[in-house]
C-alpha cells in the first residue's frame, strides 16, 4: 500500500495524472469537437477512478492507524480511562481492567467516583472540576476500593477539545505509598522510641543518635556524632567480654546482652544492648545499629524479688524453694563426681511450747539465735536452710570422710545444749536430727527428703535431742503406715470401726453413772489396731472429723438408750482431738441439732480435751469451747498433771472435770509423793468447783486411797476395761 503522502494533494495533479494515463493508452486527440468532448469525458472518468482509488487507500490507512491506536491504547503499560464530565467510564484498556479488577463490559457506564474511597472523593471531585476547567493536565493521588481491595493510584488527566470527556492515565503507587509510610513510621519510631539508638559506621564512629540516647547518656547529638563508640565505656568489663562481642558481630552480624556503661556525668548504669549489622549490596557491613535501655532499677527489683522469693526474711537462710534448688544441684554434682552427700533434717524440740507461752516475738528471736549457732558448726560450702516453721535443713556435699557427718551432727547437738537467753527468759531447746545419704539411701530428691524426714522422726521417738541415720527398717515402717492410711480411708464405710465404752464409777457409791467412749478398729486382716496407731493418722489425713462425727452419732443414740432404760442423768464423754478443734469442717451445729432431734440435753455429753489444746490460745478453740458450754455440754481435762497444769486456763475455760493421769495413780501408796500430788489436785479442783476423775485405777488399795482423798470418780481395769455397749449394760 502506498504511503498517504504519495497521493495527489490537488485536483490539478489528478488532471495531469489522468491526461498522462490516457495519452499512454488512447488514440491521439484531433481537433474535432466530438473528439475533444470524448477526450474530456475519458479524462474525467480516469480522474474519478483515481480519486476513488485515493479515497480507498486513505480509508485503509485511517483504519490501519485506528487499529494501531486501539492496540496501543489497549496494551499500554499503564491504565487508561476515558471519563465523561460526570466521571462515568466510557472506555478503558486492559491495565484499567486489572487495576479495578473487573471486565470492561462491567466498568463502562459506572461512575468512577463511586470506586474512590469515601474520604478521598472530595479530592477526586475537585480534581475532575479542574480537569474540565483548566486547559492543561491535572494530577492527584487517591485511594480506590474495587472488589474489596484498596490501592493507591496517581491520576493524570486532560480534557478533550469539546470539554465533554477526558483521557485519564492511572498508575498504581501502593508499594511506593507503603514504603513512604514505613519510612515515616520508622522515622517516628526512631525519634519517639524510649530505647536509645546509636548508628555507627564501619570505623566505629557514631553517625546518628535519637533523643532517647541523649536522655539515657546525657550526650547531645553534637557531642556524640563523630565520636568513637567507646564513648560510653565504663571499664568494668575485661577484654574477653568485648572479644566475644566482636566475634559474634563478625560471624552472625548480631550481638545482644547486658553491659555496664557510663553516662556523661560519670554515673554507671546496666544496659540491655542489642547490636545489628546493616550490609551493603556487596555483602560488606556499612552500618551497625545499637539499641539499648537502662535496666539498673529493673535488675535491683529482680534481685529484691528473688531474695524475697528465695530467702527466709527472719533468718536470712535459703527458704524451701531455694533449698530444693540447692539440693537438686548437690545431687547432680554428687552424681557427676561420684562423691557422697548427706541431707540433715533438724527439728527444734518443743519449740511450739515456747512460741505459745512466751509469744511469737520470743520464738522469732529463738530462731535467729539458733541460726547463728547452727552456722558456726558447718563449712562454708554447706547449705543451711529454713524450709519453714521450726525446721532447718543442712546439705553436706563432696563428702570424702563419712565420719565428718557424725562430727557435725554432734557439734549441732552440743551447740544447742547451751541455754538461750531470750529477753527475761532463759530457755533450753534441743534439736532432733535425721540424716539420709545420697546415693546410699536414695537416688532422687523426693526420696532423699522422705528418708531424712523419717530419720528425724525416729530421732524424736528415741527421746529427742539426738541424731539418727536412716535405716531400711524406717522405710518398712513408713510403708506400713502408708498402707494403714489407705485402709483407714475405707474402714468407716466398711463398718470396721466400733465404739467401746469404759465405765466411770462414782467412788462413794460404786455406781456407774458415766462412761468414756473409745473408738476401736477391727482390721479385716491385721485384727485389732491400737488407737495410738491409727488416731494420729486420722488427724494427719483429716479423717478425724468424719470419724469424730460418726462416733458422736453412735454415742448420742447410746446415751439416749441408757437414759431411757437405766439412769436418766447418764453421761458419756467423747474425746475431742485438737485437730478437730482447728478444723473448719467440724460442724458443731450438727451435733447440737442431732441432740435436739433425740430430745437430749447437752449435759448428756462431756467433751474430753488435753491441756495442750488450752495452751493454743487461738480464737477458734475458745469459740468452740464456748459453744459447748452454751449448749450445756461439760468439759473434761484429760491427763491433768502431765503437761503445764496452769491454773489460769482452768478458770478461763470453766473446766468441769479434771482427770488425774494414770502415771500418778499406778504407783499410788499411802504417804507417797504421788499420793500427795493426787490429794493436792483433788483439793484444788474442789476449791475451783470441779469434779475429779482418776484414771488407771487397777487395785482396791488405789480405789480406797482415792476415795479417802475425796476423789469423785474412778476409771480403770479395777472396774472394767473398755467393752461393748451390751457388755457394759451387764455391769449396770
Amino acid at each position: 500500500m502506498k504511503n498517504w503522502k504519495d497521493l495527489p494533494d490537488s485536483n490539478q495533479e489528478f488532471r495531469q495524472s489522468a491526461e498522462r494515463r490516457l495519452a499512454d493508452t488512447g488514440p491521439d486527440v484531433t481537433g474535432e469537437p466530438q473528439h475533444r468532448l470524448l477526450h474530456e469525458l475519458q479524462v474525467h472518468q480516469i480522474e474519478l477512478e483515481m480519486q476513488n482509488e485515493a479515497l480507498r487507500e486513505a480509508r485503509a490507512i485511517a483504519e490501519h492507524a485506528l487499529e494501531r491506536y486501539a492496540e496501543l491504547f489497549d496494551f499500554a503499560p499503564i491504565a487508561y480511562f476515558t471519563l465523561g464530565s460526570d466521571s462515568r467510564i466510557q472506555q478503558t484498556n486492559f491495565n484499567g481492567e486489572r487495576l479495578l479488577g473487573a471486565a470492561r463490559s462491567n466498568l463502562v457506564g459506572r461512575r468512577f467516583a463511586n470506586i474512590v474511597v469515601g474520604e478521598h472523593r472530595p479530592v477526586f471531585n475537585r480534581f475532575m472540576e479542574n480537569v474540565f476547567c483548566n486547559p492543561g493536565a491535572e494530577r492527584c493521588e487517591i485511594v480506590l476500593d474495587s472488589g474489596g481491595k484498596s490501592s493507591w493510584v496517581s491520576i493524570e488527566a486532560i480534557a478533550d477539545a469539546d470539554r465533554k470527556s477526558c483521557l485519564a492515565a492511572m498508575v498504581d503507587i501502593s508499594e511506593r505509598k507503603q514504603a513512604e509510610q514505613e519510612l515515616q513510621l520508622a522515622a517516628t519510631v526512631y525519634l519517639a522510641i524510649e530505647e536509645a539508638i546509636m548508628v555507627a559506621d564501619t570505623d566505629n564512629r557514631i553517625v546518628a543518635i535519637n533523643p532517647a540516647f541523649t536522655k539515657l547518656t546525657g550526650y547531645s547529638a553534637e557531642e556524640a556524632i563523630g565520636q568513637s563508640t567507646s564513648l560510653l565505656k565504663s571499664g568494668r568489663h575485661e577484654s574477653a567480654f568485648f572479644q566475644a562481642m566482636w566475634h559474634s558481630l563478625n560471624t552472625t552480624g548480631q550481638w545482644q546482652g547486658e553491659i555496664w556503661n557510663r553516662r556523661k556525668n560519670g554515673e554507671e548504669f546496666l544496659a540491655r544492648l542489642s547490636i545489628s549489622t546493616v550490609y551493603g549490596e556487596n555483602g560488606l557491613p556499612v552500618r551497625r545499629v545499637a539499641m539499648s535501655s537502662d535496666i539498673t532499677e529493673q535488675r535491683r527489683a529482680e534481685e529484691i524479688i528473688s531474695k524475697q522469693a528465695n530467702i527466709d526474711p527472719l533468718t536470712g537462710l535459703p527458704n524451701r524453694r531455694l533449698f530444693l534448688d540447692r539440693l537438686q544441684r548437690a545431687i547432680n554434682k554428687s552424681h557427676r563426681t561420684r562423691q557422697k552427700m548427706a541431707l540433715m533434717f533438724l527439728d527444734l524440740d518443743h519449740f511450739k511450747d515456747i512460741n505459745d507461752t512466751l509469744g511469737h516475738d520470743v520464738g522469732d528471736r529463738l530462731l535467729e539465735e539458733t541460726t547463728l549457732r547452727l552456722k558456726s558448726c558447718i563449712r562454708e560450702t554447706d547449705t543451711l536452710a529454713r524450709p519453714g516453721g521450726d525446721e532447718f535443713t543442712l546439705i553436706m556435699g563432696e563428702l570424702k570422710d563419712l565420719n565428718s557427718i557424725e562430727r557435725v551432727a554432734q557439734a549441732l547437738l552440743q551447740t544447742m545444749m547451751a541455754p538461750f537467753q531470750l529477753k527475761d527468759e532463759r530457755c533450753y531447746v534441743s534439736v532432733s536430727i535425721g540424716i539420709a545419704l545420697y546415693p546410699d539411701d536414695a537416688e532422687t530428691l523426693d526420696e532423699l527428703l522422705r528418708k531424712a524426714d523419717q530419720a528425724m522422726y525416729a530421732a524424736k521417738k528415741l527421746g529427742r535431742g539426738r541424731f539418727c541415720f536412716f535405716t531400711p527398717a524406717m522405710q518398712a515402717s513408713a510403708e506400713s503406715r502408708l498402707r494403714l492410711t489407705n485402709d483407714l480411708r475405707h474402714a468407716l464405710a466398711d463398718k470396721q470401726l466400733w465404739v467401746a465404752y469404759q465405765p466411770i464409777v462414782e467412788l462413794a457409791t460404786g455406781k456407774i453413772l458415766k462412761a468414756e467412749a473409745l473408738v476401736r478398729w477391727q482390721h479385716p486382716r491385721r485384727g485389732p489396731i491400737e488407737p495410738t496407731e491409727f488416731i494420729p493418722i486420722a488427724e494427719e489425713t483429716g479423717l478425724i472429723n468424719e470419724i469424730g462425727t460418726w462416733v458422736f452419732h453412735q454415742v448420742a443414740e447410746q446415751v439416749w438408750n441408757w437414759r431411757m432404760n437405766y439412769y436418766d442423768q447418764f453421761q458419756i464423754s467423747i474425746n475431742k482431738s485438737p485437730a478437730q478443734f482447728h478444723s473448719n469442717s467440724d460442724k458443731l451445729s450438727d451435733w447440737f441439732e442431732h441432740l435436739q432431734r433425740l430430745g437430749l440435753p447437752g449435759s448428756c455429753i462431756a467433751v474430753e480435751i488435753t491441756e495442750g489444746l488450752l495452751l493454743d490460745g487461738s480464737t477458734i478453740v475458745a469459740e468452740k469451747l464456748a459453744a459447748f458450754k452454751n449448749a450445756g455440754m461439760q468439759t473434761s481435762l484429760d491427763d491433768f498433771g502431765t503437761g503445764y497444769s496452769s491454773l489460769s486456763y482452768l478458770k478461763k475455760y470453766h473446766i468441769d472435770f479434771l482427770k488425774i493421769d494414770r502415771a500418778f495413780v499406778s504407783n499410788l501408796t499411802a504417804g507417797s509423793t504421788d499420793m500427795a500430788l493426787c490429794e493436792a489436785i483433788i483439793m484444788m479442783a474442789h476449791i475451783l468447783g470441779m469434779k475429779v476423775i482418776a484414771e488407771g485405777v487397777e487395785t482396791e488399795e488405789q480405789r480406797c486411797l482415792l476415795l479417802k482423798a475425796g476423789c469423785d470418780y474412778g476409771q480403770g481395769f479395777f472396774f472394767s476395761k473398755a467393752v461393748t455397749a451390751e457388755a457394759l449394760e451387764k455391769l449396770f
